[in-house]
């Protein structure tokens, strides 16, 4: 050993207590995770689900007895008299779908691009009505607003709702720890939110061809839902420091995303958790891409009102940053 040189130390080893926390802090994240994310999958159940019945007054009785005997408080119910006016709810996002039974035999009215899943509820229960009725024939269906040809079950727009909430927290971590100064990263998110969204849009609707409709509408939706995101845990992070960070990922990843409607329907989810899900970035970000892409932008009011409140929220908690940070 050369003179001067200090002795080799070998590092402690770890008490077993150390090692037991651990385990119990990993088992408790990953039983969180596995809560968050399948309990909404496998509680999902049709409930409150808004449809049209069209008819005579005694035919739409007659139908909603029957789905409510099938499918106890499965739908919330709106009668009209005609199927253009069962049509035109479907168009602007009031309804998911329809059944008509104006002209006798029940017709229904569904849209793919609202929720598959509630298109494929509709039709299984027109078949169980036209069989409780003693017709064996198969009843007539009518996709008013399909999926693309390219994309008939919509994976794209379900799976695609991840890389938004990811592209946020990402955007959140990296300008956090690469750029200095609260107007500096506010400036880069909201440039990223266009460059991301211009490129995602772009993957989704002109290759994958799971979007339809205005190319700069949609990437317009996915670039407000980034900036909503991103600009909510960056003003957190900037008033609690690394919790805030964390505090907001949870917020986006663990509550947002899984609650968000995206692969079935708001309304399809376990209780209360539908609502709140679409008054979280994801849940709204993923309503507002499927009125751009699908219905020509009806429906989009609510959405957008949510993801501006976000982003308000986020600018409004830099700014008390950017306050603080002066004073001190």
């Amino acid at each position: 050993m050369a003179a001067g040189t200090p002795p080799a130390t070998e590092t402690p080893l770890s008490p077993w207590s150390a090692v037991a926390k651990v385990v119990v802090l990993l088992t408790l994240i990953i039983t969180v995770l596995l809560i968050a994310f399948a309990w909404p999958a496998a509680r999902s159940e049709v409930h409150d689900v808004p449809i049209a019945v069209a008819g005579p007054d005694a035919a739409v009785e007659q139908v909603a007895a029957a789905l409510d005997q099938r499918l106890p408080d499965g739908f919330e119910i709106t009668r009209v008299g005609g199927a253009a006016e069962a049509e035109q709810l479907i168009r602007d996002r009031e309804v998911y779908g329809a059944i008509d039974v104006s002209a006798g035999a029940p017709r229904v009215v569904i849209a793919s691009a609202a929720s598959p899943t509630v298109a494929q509820t509709l039709r299984g229960l027109a078949t169980g009505l036209s069989q409780a009725q003693g017709d064996t024939s198969a009843v007539a269906v009518r996709d008013l607003v399909p999926l693309p040809v390219d994309d008939p079950r919509g994976a794209g727009l379900s799976v695609g709702s991840l890389p938004l909430v990811m592209g946020g927290i990402l955007a959140a971590v990296l300008l956090t720890r690469f750029v200095f100064g609260t107007g500096r990263r506010v400036a880069g998110a909201f440039a990223f939110a266009v460059t991301g969204s211009l490129a995602l849009a772009a993957v989704l609707q002109l290759w994958f061809g799971s979007l339809e409709g205005p190319y700069l509408a949609n990437a317009g939706a996915i670039a407000l839902t980034i900036a909503a995101s991103s600009l909510t845990i960056l003003g957190l992070e900037s008033l609690l420091g690394y919790p805030g960070l964390g505090l907001g990922a949870v917020m986006m990843m663990i509550i947002g995303n899984p609650l968000s409607g995206a692969a079935s329907a708001p309304e399809m989810l376990p209780g209360w958790s539908g609502e709140l899900g679409q008054l979280m970035p994801p849940g709204a970000g993923g309503q507002l891409t499927r009125s751009t892409a699908y219905f020509d932008g009806h429906g989009a009011a609510y959405p957008i009102i949510v993801l501006l409140c976000w982003l308000a929220v986020g600018l409004l908690l830099c700014l008390a940053s950017a306050v603080r940070a002066r004073r001190a």
